[in-house]
């Protein structure tokens, strides 16, 4: 997903965290072997979603087979949502958290078979384009309710849409606020004034767009424009207890600590061809590390058995234990995930390009591997894009294939051409076990380079919020992202445009780059798939050459959970375990 903070995807504090909300599927599912067979991420299928039809939109969702209703599910994670507003959403474990609470105007529905299709979810289907996609329509369904039982009307569904344009969301994704026509000017919906370009006639709301856009459909898919109580929306205090149409709604929260979600009686699941609802309540528990939640898996005691996780994946210290462990290997999902962490490079810090590069041939590839659990659970990256989204374009720059524990003889060389040797870095990471070890491992690397790095340690809880402040005083931190929906556009304007430079944009590089807006914006407006993939694929190495980044690792997702989960799937279009699959066993 274009990935606010995506990206989702909070990097190195663990083995894999999520992205951005991407938006594709595929991958391999989780197995019970004791071999450690685990997919390879280059040569996965290309993940793909295609539109569904109206049918495809009309609930129930099918039922899961086997499933039972009632019970609690837990979960053991590392951190509370920083946001739960759905326009401040750009990161996929609050995307997934709140697929239960939040639905959209469409969604992804999962097939058993582990693939995902487009539908309406709110809406009667996956939505109606003319003029060449530069206007989409969409019809709201009979029979949607809030938790209050008021019913989910036009109102909020334009409300939903106009308050995205309010100063006080600075987190979630900008796609429809930049396409719909007037938005430039537009200030929100808090004085009483409505966007001409989005119309409501009955129950169909009709979007009017700057330039055409074939893929607004997928767009609408993201947590981001999940829709809003008009008469229920407390803008700023929202982000904290929003309000829910889904299948669940939120009971009780202790910020930091925990989160329950009870039954929402209101919801019809003959509207909702997305979501079962087999749990009775689930408890979200935080401030597990990877580490601890992990062995309270392999132990199976007590509630743990009843437990998953949104964020947490097997500790790099269990990966061989668990993934080698027949019995132990049953109870994990493994996936294929479309997410590029990476480590952007302060552009408007470190200006030369050869100090870039310089980073990107020291980089310690092999040891970041190998403190993450090994080729279990990453694949070391050379490019931005994934190679299971479409465009990928397989090349390497910086010789890290040929010598993927680093350069630094290289890296050295280029820095003496610069004249920049003791060029000094501070780079930014996160608060935990594992990103503390790999904090050292880079430092080391940087350092024999001719670097003088300076690390410093960020509250996980808000890291995304701090590195994407422009004057943050970091020149390198961890990053990521999975597309919003599976193509180039949705990973490369909103992270390497010049216009996402912004506080609580995604840009973190600051890359303003003449050439690269001008390509983005070329590639944008070409209609055919496979002639848009090359020039996305083009668009990867020109990005590389300039070296405003460090692609570090291709993620192979890895969750545990209890024997008594059932039913325990991938959701691709929030890089997440599906909770409104998943069911307690008796």
């Amino acid at each position: 997903m274009s990935f606010s903070r995506r990206n989702f995807l909070i990097a190195t504090g663990v083995v894999a965290a999520s992205s951005s909300v991407l938006t594709a599927c595929g991958g391999e599912g989780g197995g019970g072997s004791a071999k450690n067979d685990a997919p390879k991420v280059s040569g996965s299928k290309t993940m793909e979603i295609p539109v569904g039809t109206k049918a495809d939109s009309t609930g129930p969702a099918p039922e899961v087979k086997g499933a039972v209703k009632g019970g609690t599910a837990y979960s053991l994670d590392q951190f509370d949502m920083d946001h739960m507003d759905p326009a401040q959403i750009y990161n996929s474990t609050e995307a997934a958290i709140t697929v239960p609470l939040l639905r959209g105007l469409t969604g992804y529905k999962i097939d058993d078979k582990g693939g995902c299709t487009l539908v309406g979810d709110a809406a009667t289907d996956a939505g109606t384009m003319k003029d060449g996609g530069k206007t989409w329509s969409f019809t709201l369904k009979d029979g949607l309710k809030w938790e209050d039982g008021s019913d989910v009307t036009m109102d909020d569904v334009r409300h939903t849409f106009e308050r995205t344009f309010a100063s006080f969301i600075t987190e979630g994704p900008i796609y429809v606020q930049s396409w719909l026509e007037g938005g430039d000017k537009y200030e929100g919906p808090y004085d009483g004034k409505h966007l001409d370009s989005i119309e409501i006639d009955g129950n169909t709301v009709t979007f009017r767009l700057n330039e055409a856009r074939g893929d607004f459909n997928y767009t609408l898919a993201m947590r981001g424009y999940a829709l809003v109580s008009k008469k229920n929306d407390t803008k700023e205090k929202y982000d904290k207890r929003p309000f829910s149409c889904g299948p669940y709604k939120i009971e009780s929260r202790s910020v930091g600590k925990s989160m329950t979600y009870v039954r929402n009686e209101h919801w019809d699941p003959k509207t909702d061809p997305i979501r079962n609802a087999y749990p009775d309540k689930f408890h979200f528990q935080f401030g597990f590390q990877a580490l601890a939640a992990t062995d309270r898996f392999i132990a199976d005691k007590g509630n743990d058995q009843y437990a998953m996780v949104i964020f947490n994946e097997v500790a790099p210290e269990r990966i061989a234990q668990v993934l080698t462990n027949a019995e132990l290997k049953k109870r994990v999902l493994t996936q294929v995930d479309t997410v590029t962490y990476y480590w952007p490079i302060n552009t408007t810090r470190i200006k030369d390009v050869k100090v870039r590069q310089a980073i990107n041939y020291a980089w310690p590839h092999q040891q970041l591997q190998t403190i993450r659990g090994g080729a279990a659970s990453t694949e070391i990256a050379t490019t931005i894009l994934s190679p299971v989204t479409p465009g990928h374009e397989k090349f390497d720059l910086y010789g890290t294939t040929k010598k993927p524990g680093g350069d630094p003889a290289k890296a050295k060389e280029l820095l003496k051409e610069a004249g920049k040797v003791g060029q000094k870095l501070v780079i930014a990471y996160q608060q935990s076990d594992n990103a503390v070890k790999q904090a050292v491992a880079i430092k080391n690397a940087l350092e024999a380079a001719g670097f003088k790095v300076v690390n410093k340690q960020v509250d996980k809880s808000t890291f995304y919020t701090q590195i994407g402040k422009i004057d943050n005083g970091y020149d390198l931190f961890a990053a990521g992202w999975s597309p919003d929906w599976p193509n180039g556009y949705s990973v490369f304007y909103p992270c390497w445009h010049g216009e996402n430079i912004g506080d609580g944009r995604n840009n973190y590089a600051q890359l303003n780059d003449t050439g690269v807006n001008k390509a983005i914006d070329a590639a944008s407006k070409i209609t055919n798939p496979e002639e848009a993939n090359k020039a996305w694929g083009a668009i990867d190495r020109q990005i590389m050459e300039l070296a405003p980044v460090v692609p570090d690792y291709h993620s192979i997702r890895n969750w545990m959970y209890g024997s008594k989960i059932g039913n325990v799937v991938y959701d691709a279009g929030n890089t997440c375990i599906a909770l409104c699959k998943m069911y307690v066993k008796k």
